[in-house]
């Protein structure tokens, strides 16, 4: 993840599940419902149909971890930095320090996949909580992997750092809560809103030090530079808000025309009229003397077939 590469693939990610919740937490909303994502049934009544039994949201975390590994241990091409100990070097160096950060992160996301597959797709009943405690340490081992990967680097690597694991504490602190309280709608709001943010502050962190629109690099050195960070983290936390809000928005007007689409016709209640002609009220009659004749013969013949 030392490159621009790494970072956008880190943040492109990161963005891909953060629209995922965000459509997920919109229609949850919409729909009322008590559990952001309701409980499986038992395995035996799924079905056996192969989408109902492979939980997609966990392949998708163990193949996008998996790439990343491979891209920190041989990216680019013909590099190895399977070692982490030079042999050769008497005094034992370690070596590739930070690529080992970035294999360990994706480790525990990868971790997280298992659990998901396992409890949704090996178990005879879904274990919910285990799958949120594994995505809470996750980003519990994100943030201190984060906290601690900011040692030798540059003022502006730092700053841009530290932010990055504000967002990070903020998701990870939620996701424990909800192993205990899984349903209060804030919660899920909060969640996608920072997962927004953080996916988009990971790529503007890549463009920032690889490769900034202006085509300077930014000067670690001088304040003014570093000042602008947070007004960009402001700008950031704003505008996950807008995309949270558009998503909603499109989701409210798809719900609505599906849910119309899906009434019964003529299903709906009527007011009665308040007058009656005196032709309506003959007719009404007519029909209340023929049913309660149909009602009296129906009841006489029961009674004698009985008797």
């Amino acid at each position: 993840m030392g490159n621009l590469e790494g970072h956008v693939l880190a943040g492109m990610c990161f963005l891909i599940f953060a629209l995922y919740y965000s459509v997920m937490v919109s229609l949850a909303l919409l729909r009322g419902q008590r559990f952001l994502k309701p409980p499986l049934p038992p395995r035996e009544k799924r079905g056996r149909r192969w989408w109902r039994l492979v939980p997609v949201e966990g392949m998708m975390k163990i193949a996008v971890a998996l790439a990343g590994i491979m891209g920190e241990l041989f990216y680019p091409p013909g590099v190895n930095r399977l070692m982490m100990v030079d042999w050769e070097d008497p005094r034992r160096p370690f070596v590739f320090c930070t690529n080992w950060y970035h294999i360990t992160m994706y480790g525990f996301f990868m971790l997280s996949g298992v659990v998901d597959i396992v409890s949704q797709a090996c178990q005879a009943q879904q274990n919910a909580k285990v799958e949120r405690a594994a995505e809470a340490l996750a980003f519990c081992v994100l943030v201190l992997l984060m906290a601690c990967h900011v040692e030798n680097k540059s003022p502006l690597e730092v700053r841009t750092h530290l932010l990055f694991v504000a967002l990070t504490f903020l998701i990870s602190l939620v996701l424990i809560i909800e192993v205990w309280v899984p349903d209060q709608p804030s919660l899920w709001v909060l969640k996608t809103w920072m997962g927004l943010a953080l996916s988009n502050w990971m790529l503007q962190l890549g463009v920032l030090m690889y490769a900034p629109l202006s085509g300077q690099p930014w000067r670690a050195e001088n304040p003014v530079d570093l000042a602008f960070l947070p007004l960009f983290f402001c700008w950031h936390l704003a505008l996950a808000a807008l995309v949270l809000a558009a998503i909603y928005g499109l989701c409210s007007l798809w719900h609505r025309r599906f849910s119309s689409q899906m009434e019964v016709p003529h299903a709906k209640y009527q007011l009665c009229p308040r007058s009656y002609s005196s032709e309506d009220l003959e007719k009404l009659g007519t029909e209340a003397m023929l049913t309660s004749a149909s009602l009296h013969f129906s009841v006489s013949f029961t009674l004698s077939v009985a008797g």
